[in-house]
């Protein structure tokens, strides 16, 4: 008879098998995880890493209460952008941030008065004290809503990997249904933060938060409830076909899991695509076209309001103040952007990487732009330093000096003494000329250089993006050929060759050579780290597609064709979708390039020459005034004095200044536009990001220096005809 102790010695022993067995494949696959995703959690993006350092010191200093439902909704905030900071902290930063900006607002207004009081300010600046203040309070609203912009930021990024994420797990469970196994396939070969979020769910299984996998994830899915609820049906579908007994029908729930999310996309799109044209038609007009207007009539206000309004408030407001909040609403459009779909190329895989961040073209591209910028300070240089004393020549000259008859009253730097003995200006047509040599240069600095960076790569973006056109055919025929019964390795070889002449050529061509010139099997044919296929060709679709490949072979050659074809098929229709998205966006982005590139910089430059022509004509008079003999009028009778004491030159800003400010404030808003632009378009894309700047800033600065330069000859000669007339 067989005793208790055999039976639990002879079950044991095999009960400790399975387990040895286990933990040699599926705890490894936990372990591994978990270590991936502490690796991860150290190398989170520096943006974030910093902001918590910042909370952690600053946030501590000023203790700031938060009501419960507020710490609650920015609780979920913060575990959503992965930030190990509290509520307190994060408004105690944002306190301690306006505080920091009024005392520096202060010391900046207290500082400029104490040098200055004794020429030309007798009273501490309140207009710039009213702007620091006014910033505070903004600053603060924007600090405290950092971490809902953060967690948004990660959503909008982790929502692009969703279809590849749910693509390589309905592909793996086609062929293994297991859920576990596959959400770490779709970890392994997903980038983050889809991947930390995948390897966190281990993470919490392995350190016993939960139980398992499922519960883990049902957990996860859930901060995606209010978010992307087509993402957590899709998943729910999935997990629903591990109970079913027949393999065709829980195929088919596989594949409605990816409909389910195609479609969840292409509706949120849609809305996106309607609700998003009103907010960036409000971004045009109350950030280009309403304070460009407004800076027409600053130059002759200022002159009214004495020292109330200065070059300096202009540059603040226009130039920071505006410039960042035009950021800040583009960025909240941006980020109500449905995810779905995104940048297409693996850019740091690339061999041309490294042009792309090199520091070269950035200094080549100051070293171009430098004369230009020393010709647009050359007023100023000439103004403030005693260069045309050790050169012997006078501090301005007029027209007449020069031997010209037209407009010989008026001076051509605009520079002139004043009654305490310094000088003001500069207020003469060369000087506005010159000025528009100095956003020239800058923006030449960014033109060259981001040229220079992405002249190569972006054509090997197109390309790519070529090859992912046809790659969907060659797919299908890839698979067809294994479907056949040849090996993975001969199916390619085949393809080659039947591939010829296509975009996909190059491709299958480098798998097929190193297959048989260099004896490497599938996987690093594909992989290999210096002569993979997947390294001249690093696009998403292409190497998710080979890593799905790579995978399945292994079960098996009929298993691998169901899979080719199945991408095949949701490439098909991802593609359609995109396609149909870009269709929607493109009346709103066609728009808004062209009051970009056109409008903008053409009402500007209008602009800067009405600005340039009233100050002339101002300074003309001024001049004529003091040549005229006591109870002398112009001619007409026109009594000169009355127009001249109702405005002060000395204190009207130069439109030296104000083309400078304008200028300035143009590259910056067609560096904002262009990123709100192209994440509308195609989500988080850094190297079309950059080539469209460089576009766009060369079209933009081209139209405004040219329409700039000839409505300033234009206006100034229609001064020059309107002063003769009154000088007689």
């Amino acid at each position: 008879m067989v005793g208790t102790d055999d039976i639990l010695k002879k079950y044991g022993d095999k009960i400790e098998s399975k387990m040895q067995q286990y933990n040699s494949s599926g705890a490894n696959v936990n372990t591994n995880y978990t270590k991936s995703y502490e690796q991860f959690k150290k190398s989170m993006s520096p943006e974030f890493s910093k902001y918590e350092k910042w909370c952690k010191s600053l946030g501590n200093v000023v203790k700031v209460k938060v009501k419960d439902e507020d710490a609650l909704k920015m609780q979920k905030d913060l575990d959503c952008a992965h930030l190990n900071v509290s509520p307190s902290e994060v408004m105690g930063l944002a306190a301690m941030g306006m505080m920091l900006t009024v005392i520096i607002g202060l010391l900046f207004v207290m500082g400029s008065f104490f040098i200055t009081k004794n020429s030309t300010s007798s009273s501490p600046n309140l207009m710039m004290l009213m702007l620091f203040f006014g910033f505070s309070g903004f600053f603060f609203f924007y600090m405290s809503k950092t971490p809902e912009r953060l967690a948004m930021k990660w959503r909008l990024k982790a929502s692009n990997q969703m279809v590849p994420a749910l693509l390589y797990i309905v592909i793996y469970m086609k062929h293994t249904s297991n859920l576990e196994k596959a959400i770490a396939f779709a970890a392994e070969n997903l980038d983050d933060p889809l991947a930390g979020d995948f390897k966190r769910i281990f993470w919490e299984v392995e350190s016993k938060k939960y139980s398992t996998i499922k519960d883990a994830l049902d957990i996860y899915l859930e901060s995606w409830r209010g978010f992307s609820l087509e993402f957590v049906e899709a998943f729910h579908l999935i997990e629903s076909s591990l109970y079913e007994p027949s393999d065709a029908r829980r195929i088919q729930i596989l594949e409605r899991g990816l409909s389910v999310i195609l479609d969840g996309v292409y509706d949120k799109m849609l809305r996106y695509s309607h609700e998003v044209k009103a907010p960036l038609t409000n971004v045009y007009m109350l950030g280009i076209v309403l304070p460009t207007l407004a800076l027409a009539i600053l130059p002759l206000a200022s002159t009214m309001v004495g020292d109330a309004i200065k070059a300096s408030h202009l540059f603040v407001l226009f130039d920071v103040i505006i410039p960042f909040m035009v950021a800040y609403m583009t960025y909240n459009i941006m980020m109500k952007r449905p995810g779905g779909h995104g940048d297409s190329m693996l850019l740091k895989q690339h061999p041309l990487y490294s042009k792309y961040i090199s520091k070269k073209p950035l200094k080549k591209g100051l070293l171009i732009a430098l004369p230009f910028i020393l010709i647009g300070l050359f007023p100023l240089i000439w103004m403030y330093t005693p260069l045309h004393s050790v050169l012997n020549l006078p501090l301005d000259w007029t027209f007449g000096e020069l031997g010209l008859s037209f407009m010989e009253s008026t001076h051509l730097l605009g520079i002139y003494e004043s009654a305490t003995g310094g000088v003001y200006g500069p207020f003469g047509p060369l000087s506005i000329i010159m000025s528009l040599f100095l956003p020239f240069g800058v923006s030449l600095i960014f033109i060259i250089a981001y040229k220079m960076r992405t002249r190569e790569i972006i054509k090997e973006k197109n390309k790519y993006n070529e090859v992912e056109d046809e790659f969907t055919s060659s797919l299908f025929q890839l698979g067809n050929r294994i479907g056949d019964g040849f090996p993975a390795e001969v199916a390619f070889n085949k393809v080659a060759n039947s591939t010829k002449g296509t975009a996909t050529e190059g491709f299958f061509k480098i798998v097929s050579e190193n297959i048989i010139n260099f004896g490497m099997n599938l996987d690093k044919a594909l992989f290999d780290r210096d002569k993979g296929a997947v390294i001249f060709y690093p696009s998403h679709l292409i190497v998710m597609s080979m890593k799905i490949l790579s995978e399945s072979v292994k079960k098996g050659l009929d298993v691998a064709a169901k899979s080719l074809m199945s991408i095949s098929e949701y490439v098909k229709n991802i593609k359609k979708v995109d396609s149909r998205l870009n269709d929607l966006l493109a009346e709103i982005i066609s728009d808004m390039k062209s009051n970009m590139t056109f409008l903008a910089p053409m009402l500007s430059g209008i602009i800067v020459a009405l600005s340039g022509m009233i100050t002339m004509i101002l300074g003309s008079l001024d001049d004529l005034m003091k040549g005229l003999s006591n109870g002398e009028s112009l001619a007409g009778g026109v009594n000169i004095g009355s127009i001249t004491t109702m405005f002060d030159l000395e204190s009207m800003i130069p439109t030296y200044w104000l083309q400078i400010i304008v200028g300035f404030y143009l590259l910056e808003i067609v560096f904002i536009l262009t990123s709100t632009l192209v994440t509308i378009k195609s989500g988080k894309d850094d190297l079309t990001q950059t080539a469209e700047i460089g576009n766009n800033l060369k079209k933009s600065m081209t139209m405004y220096l040219i329409v700039a330069f000839i409505a300033i000859v234009a206006l100034t000669m229609i001064a020059g005809v309107a002063l003769a007339g009154l000088s007689g």
